[in-house]
């Protein structure tokens, strides 16, 4: 009979399992495994032949997939051991073919970057172009020291930080600090009692707007050419127009100077003001080497533009791709066939101009701000426009320009503008904020009817010198201010304190300056000579000779000097 042998049962009394370890596991070494390893896999079967990389991982254990303690060595390791053959391995024509492709796409790309630069430096000033030939022979300096690294610290360090920002213009020691004005109680002032401007002078010509470029969509878009035309950014106190009015106010500026200051607290980057005040009268002007004309890209963004150096996506080199495609729309988009709107007077600039002058009529406007305070200003007007009714209307006419969707966080224009034109038009609210709020502003003060609005974008998103135009808008600038939450009551107020504050200093020389770095409006008392050059003094002694007349009302030569291209 088959007999029944019971097993061996040990009693552990302080807990439970084994108390002592059986004979046949002895000596057997231990594979550790983490608290977190699904085991359950009992056998490969498949073993290499067949690996499905959806559970290719899926019992590995934390200390290494390949159970590195039962690895196996060889004690002699050949790892001295090298091929006998060293020929070159011939390249395939196809390997060739594409290094010599690549190359040419390198030539290609420099040779564009360089007529692009061509292009825009043809839109400055000649300060303004010195001054550019002198940076970008400083940044080649840089280059050929520290390599492509401030091209590539994008691609090698990760997302660059967030740094501090660049003064518009550094702060000497011999400047007084005089007043801050912080924006917060800036957005809390009101003027509401601005009556409608009295027009005092009408002067230039301007040609008809193109209402065919209304039906461009994304998909029968239009190139963006060139057009050679002169365009005139003359100072307060260069303008001869406003030196004889000098008799019919107390502040005098130009639109732009004056969209600066009203729509100061939507502003990021730093600029700054040159203030002239001379008895009981105030001169607004800017520096003739600032970059006051640029037009900022991006500036209220959640991130602002932060490669440097010569990439096409610096912040200086997207202001002068704006400006140049800002010149060549507000000309394109108009009638060529040479019929003009013609003012009562003369553009006061084109005797001295060489060459066809840009669509433009300035309106020499003036304004009552209360308490004694009259303002006189030139307001630029860009194109005019027949209504349905026959009357002629008045148009001012922007740009506004697609770069990367991506870099910029934005939407993709092509895929977005003819459906949802409303969201591209939000996305640009946002991430351009102040730049749109100064056109409007600019609209108002010299009284348009409409403002137009052309969306231009890159041809390729790495060719900064072709665009295309994939459509345009319109609007009435007091309904496009209440739309982007622009109150004039507010921006009339910020000028009246601005003007106000400045009223109570002394004769002088004064610089409102925008921190780099904080949401504050600072003024400086400086020098009389400050940011003059031997060549202005020349100058300035034949502009005492010929225009002692006219200067005798308050109006300083000193700081006069040409600002036109």
């Amino acid at each position: 009979m088959a007999k029944f042998v019971p097993p061996i049962i040990q009693d552990n009394p302080d807990g439970w399992g084994p108390c002592t370890l059986p004979e046949q596991f002895k000596d057997m070494p231990y594979q550790p495994f983490s608290k977190g390893d699904r085991l359950g896999k009992v056998a490969d079967w498949y073993g290499s032949t067949y690996q499905d990389r959806r559970i290719l991982n899926k019992y590995q254990s934390q200390f290494g997939a390949n159970a590195t303690q039962y690895a196996y060595y060889h004690e002699e390791d050949e790892s001295s051991f090298q091929l006998v053959d060293t020929t070159r391995q011939q390249k395939s024509i196809y390997q060739r073919n594409r290094v010599k492709y690549t190359q040419y796409q390198k030539m290609r790309k420099e040779r564009e970057r360089r007529q692009l630069q061509q292009q825009q430096m043809q839109v400055l000033t000649k300060s303004q172009k010195s001054r550019e030939r002198d940076r970008q022979r400083q940044i080649r300096k840089w280059q050929k020291q520290y390599g492509r690294q401030m091209q590539d610290s994008k691609k090698n360090y990760g997302k660059p930080q967030q740094k501090n920002r660049e003064a518009s213009v550094q702060v000497r020691e011999s400047w007084k600090f005089m007043e801050d004005m912080d924006f917060p109680r800036l957005a809390k002032l009101s003027l509401p009692t601005i009556n409608e401007p009295e027009d005092l002078k009408l002067c230039g010509s301007l040609e008809f707007y193109d209402k065919s470029y209304d039906r461009i969509t994304t998909k029968s878009e239009r190139r963006l050419n060139r057009i050679n035309r002169v365009f005139h950014k003359v100072t307060t106190t260069e303008d001869p127009i406003i030196r004889k009015l000098a008799k019919q106010g107390n502040v005098f500026a130009t639109d732009s100077i004056l969209a600066t200051i009203m729509c100061c607290t939507r502003s990021v980057y730093s600029w700054d003001i040159v203030v002239q005040k001379v008895k009981n009268k105030l001169f607004l002007d800017k520096r003739d080497d600032s970059n006051f004309d640029q037009l900022t890209v991006n500036e209220t963004a959640t991130e602002t533009p932060q490669e440097e150096g010569l990439s096409i996506n610096s912040p200086h080199n997207l202001a002068m791709e704006a400006a140049f495609i800002n010149h060549n729309f507000s000309q394109q988009v108009l009638k060529m066939s040479g019929e003009r709107h013609q003012f009562k007077e003369t553009n006061p600039f084109e005797e001295e101009t060489e060459g066809d002058i840009a669509s433009v009529a300035y309106k020499y406007r003036k304004w009552d701000l209360g308490n004694n305070i009259e303002l006189v200003a030139r307001c630029e007007v860009d194109a005019v426009t027949q209504a349905i009714d026959g009357s002629i209307q008045q148009m001012s006419i922007k740009a506004l320009n697609e770069w990367d969707s991506k870099a910029s966080n934005g939407v993709d224009w092509r895929s977005r503008l003819d459906n949802q034109r409303g969201a591209v038009l939000a996305t640009e609210l946002k991430n351009n904020s102040c730049k749109l709020a100064k056109w409007t502003v600019g609209a108002l003060l010299s009284g348009s009817d409409q403002i137009k609005f052309g969306y231009v974008s890159r041809l390729n998103v790495r060719d900064s010198a072709r665009h295309v135009i994939l459509g345009t808008q319109q609007f009435k600038p007091a309904e496009f201010a209440n739309q982007i939450n622009l109150k004039m009551d507010n921006c009339w107020g910020i000028l009246r304190v601005i003007i106000d504050t400045c009223m109570k200093l002394d004769d002088g020389k004064y610089l409102i300056m925008k921190d780099p770095n904080k949401p504050t409006i600072r003024i400086y008392k400086i020098p009389a000579s400050t940011f003059e050059s031997d060549d202005d003094e020349d100058e300035e002694g034949d502009d005492d000779d010929s225009d002692s007349d006219d200067d005798s009302d308050g109006a300083d030569s000193d700081d006069s000097k040409k600002d036109g291209n």
